[in-house]
């Protein structure tokens, strides 16, 4: 799908024809009402938060002018501070080379130093601090202005608070335990009705709130217009303004913006994101109408007055000090880029073999692309050396709902840019239908159970009661938690169920009609699906006895964003629902004899295996081992020993970032340990590190130590006639990688904004995201202990380097007709080489088709 942020459609819808703004006003307040609304990146909940890049909506134009936009606009940077870069050069993570080619790639124009010395000088000293003058102010900025840093003085942070918890009590997925009552309507007027009886503005000083809010339309988009127009916003200005609107309640925005996002993926119309800009607009509103003084007055008419004349467009020529922090970026990506080709080019004379000329491999090991399994792989195939790994999109090309047992929706097992095209029921193995009734009733209950108690713990009274009646009862619990022993809670993919159970539990596949809804696979499906994955994989002979298939997932405890630690492939849940299935289905001999048909031989006596790589613990699970033929018995007990001892160094390397020896005894136990660890803010580093995506056999890259900061993703384009498996992998797995790439970045670079804070002063709300510390708005990306140390950062904030081998012909064939990649590349998200037949990094992209020559 496009990930065009087209939302006028449903602005439209909510115009309708009866409203007041017709003609050219009416067309140019929705063209910046959309505007405003696209620029907004969306984020996902936390029961499936997945990396998003918080840049999306500016994908359009190009990474410099975006740097320049979000400076001029929202007053908010995107580069690291100049100090780092220093830093950079002095421990040579970049050299003049990297600052010669980085100033003369930048076009002539203001702001750019004339020569090496220049750029040297400028880098020596901080910016004056300094900035161009933004586009349009809110009446927010003004108040803030006029109280000389005091947010409380000028109520913007009171604003904020006050927007952000309504947006908890109307947005709430099951935490609160009094609901809000006018949920049942949409955004903006539910709001109106609660603020006809909140008088906590007007207790603030904010003379006039429910009065203002009262007199403002019915309809979300007449009360924008009402706004921009009462307020005297200059049309040029109208959309930066609505999008500086939105900036200052960014996470609501953004959570606004995934409903948005969800709704159109199937099909429907949704304008929460334009109801909740109403709300925000009119806060300014009220703000600005309780403001009467000539200070504030003279202030605003100033400001509107600059925003009639002052440019729009973000260059950065027009910032002499976002030219030369430009400049250093692109110096210190050039570096990184210089040492990772000199890494790739030794190792391409050195690099094992991924596959023997003859005869079969010991073993194929399928695994996610994901920057954790090239450790993993590295570390596989050094225990065995016969072994070839291959990497691949981690939910195997079955994009599934997986409903639990219990459940009759699940959640979608795919990236959030596909829509689910099965849905697949777990069930309980071998049971009768008598059985597995009697489980799900005993499940039910359980969760009732548990339900009712949780409520008697919390409610307004019975808590007290609990504290001082039962809380000693709770010593030994406290005690096995805090010893990692016991889980703080009980896991949600097995909650309600016997241990005995929950061993027995799998995907079914067989065809039937649940709840009214086609579930399972027919036989055509399941072959035509076996067939896209092995030819995507680039697997298509050479069987090994025991083929696994392994997705990955985390264990964590009192971790709010645990499930940004699982799978992006797979919608932030673990792989192993995708892989159980995907090897169930090309186990099938109904199966293997359509592939036969369609020139797929796969051997008799191949097995696949359905696995789980814990990527805290660096365990790997071996799903239905007991369904492996008896004739296997011995190499499967060979390969447990593999793995084994592919933990043992995974674990290994790992430990010297988690502040582990490697030598220190009890190292593999203190790593596991982490992940059992409520205390434990850096139970795994995730993908931080993340800077590479290599599409080329593994031959080029096996034996090459590149860190755990590369998604690899087996390509042969030999296998590829029409080149379909690369328009996937360009138009799937480089975005959502570039996805994953980006929101690191942003986390890193300005983390108040890009981030979500200090993880220790998390608390959630509405079982939605989190707030840092009790109060503000909702809060996106990642937490600052996802990217630093406490001394250092550990990622790095550099954008993605992608590495094809393939034609460059076809390479320009994908981006010509995908805008979504050509807006990466062109815009320069992305870094883009093509590698030559014989795995050499032969070109770089530089834009509009045109490649330049590397020697």
């Amino acid at each position: 799908m496009s990930i065009a942020l087209a939302i006028t459609p449903a602005i439209e819808a909510e115009v309708g024809t009866g409203t007041g703004i017709t003609g050219p006003d009416r067309a140019a307040l929705l063209a910046a009402i959309s505007t405003a609304c696209g620029r907004i990146a969306p984020l996902w909940p936390l029961k499936h938060f997945v990396a998003v890049n918080p840049f999306l909506g500016f994908s359009g134009q190009s990474f410099a002018a975006t740097c320049a936009t979000l400076r001029r606009v929202a007053r908010t940077d995107m580069l690291m501070p100049r100090s780092f870069y220093r830093q950079a050069l002095a421990d040579g993570a970049l050299d003049d080379r990297d600052l010669e080619a980085a100033l003369a790639a930048m076009p002539e124009g203001a702001g750019r130093p004339a020569d090496l010395p220049a750029l040297k000088q400028a880098l020596a000293r901080d910016p004056l601090g300094s900035r161009p003058r933004a586009v349009v102010a809110t009446v927010a900025e003004i108040l803030d202005m006029l109280a000389a840093g005091d947010r409380q003085a000028s109520r913007t942070s009171f604003m904020i608070d006050e927007i952000s918890k309504w947006c908890a009590a109307y947005f709430d997925e099951g935490q609160a335990n009094w609901r809000l009552p006018s949920r049942h309507l949409r955004p903006y007027p539910a709001w109106r009705a609660s603020m006809r009886h909140d008088r906590n503005p007007e207790a603030m000083g904010i003379r006039g709130f429910r009065k203002a809010v009262a007199g403002l339309p019915d309809d979300p988009v007449e009360a924008i217009a009402a706004v921009v127009g009462n307020l005297g916003i200059p049309a040029r200005a109208v959309a930066d303004y609505l999008h500086r609107a939105l900036f200052d309640i960014g996470g609501w925005a953004a959570y606004a913006r995934y409903l948005v996002w969800n709704n159109e993926l199937h099909g429907r119309r949704d304008d929460t994101l334009v109801h909740l800009l109403a709300i925000r607009v009119a806060w300014g509103y009220a703000l600005f109408l309780e403001r009467t003084d000539p200070a504030f007055t003279d202030a605003w008419r100033r400001a509107m007055d600059e925003a009639a004349v002052l440019p729009q467009d973000g260059r950065p020529g027009d910032d002499p000090d976002l030219a030369v922090d430009l400049i250093l970026q692109d110096a210190y990506e050039s570096g990184y880029q210089r040492r990772l080709l000199s890494r790739l080019a030794a190792g391409g004379t050195r690099a094992g073999r991924a596959r023997p000329p003859e005869g079969r491999s010991r073993l194929q090991a399928a695994f996610c692309i994901d920057v954790r399994s090239e450790v993993y792989r590295r570390a596989l195939e050094t225990a065995c050396p016969e072994a070839e790994t291959v990497g691949f999109a981690g939910f195997f090309g079955f994009p599934i709902e997986y409903v639990p047992i219990g459940r009759v929706t699940g959640g979608a097992q795919c990236p959030v840019l596909l829509k689910p095209a099965f849905v697949v029921c777990e069930a309980v193995e071998q049971a009768s239908e008598e059985e597995e009734t009697e489980i799900l009733g005993l499940r039910l209950l359980r969760r009732r159970a548990a339900k009712a108690w949780k409520s008697f713990k919390t409610s307004a009274v019975s808590s007290f009661t609990y504290v001082e009646t039962a809380g000693l009862l709770f010593g030994a619990k406290m005690l096995s938690d805090g010893a990692g022993l016991t889980r703080t809670v009980s896991d949600p993919d097995t909650d309600g169920l016997d241990r005995s159970t929950v061993g027995r539990i799998g995907p079914r596949l067989a065809p039937r009609t649940v709840g009214g809804r086609q579930t399972g696979f027919t036989d055509g499906q399941r072959v035509a699906m076996a067939e896209a994955v092995l030819r995507a994989m680039s697997l298509t002979e050479g069987f090994a006895r025991l083929v696994m298939l392994t997705g990955h997932g985390s264990t964590t405890v009192n971790n709010p964003h645990a499930s940004g630690l699982d799978c992006g492939a797979c919608g932030g849940h673990t792989g192993e629902a995708n892989a159980r299935v995907a090897a169930a289905i090309l186990n099938d001999p109904g199966v293997r004899a359509g592939l036969k048909e369609r020139g797929i031989a796969v051997p008799e006596d191949t097995w696949f295996l359905g696995c789980l790589h814990d990527t805290t613990t660096d365990e790997v699970t071996i799903h239905d081992a007991d369904e492996v033929p008896k004739s296997h018995a011995e190499d499967l007990e060979r390969l447990r020993g593999w793995l084994a001892r592919a933990s043992e160094l995974a674990r290994l390397e790992r430990s010297a970032l988690l502040g582990l020896s490697p030598r220190a005894p009890g190292v593999h136990a203190a790593v596991i340990g982490r992940s059992r660890d409520w205390a434990q803010v850096r139970p795994e580093w995730g993908l931080a590190g993340n800077a590479a995506f290599i599409a080329a056999p593994r031959g080029r890259t096996c034996g090459i130590d590149l860190g755990g900061r590369a998604f690899l993703h087996n390509y042969d384009w030999r296998k590829d006639a029409d080149f379909a498996v690369l328009t996937l992998i360009m138009t799937a797995p480089l975005v959502v990688a570039s996805w994953i790439n980006l929101q690191y970045y942003g986390s890193t670079v300005n983390n108040r904004v890009f981030g979500s804070g200090n993880k220790v002063l998390h608390n959630v709300t509405g079982t939605l995201g989190v707030l840092e510390g009790n109060a503000g708005d909702l809060k996106v990306g990642l937490p600052w202990q996802s990217v630093h140390d406490g001394t250092r950062f550990i990622h790095e904030p550099l954008r993605l380097n992608a590495f094809i081998e393939a034609p460059v012909q076809a390479i320009d064939g994908v981006i010509a007709k995908h805008e979504t990649v050509r807006n990466l590349v062109d815009n320069a998200w992305i870094h883009l080489f093509a590698m030559s037949e014989s795995g050499r990094v032969s070109h770089r992209y530089r834009g509009a088709l045109t490649w330049e020559a590397l020697d």
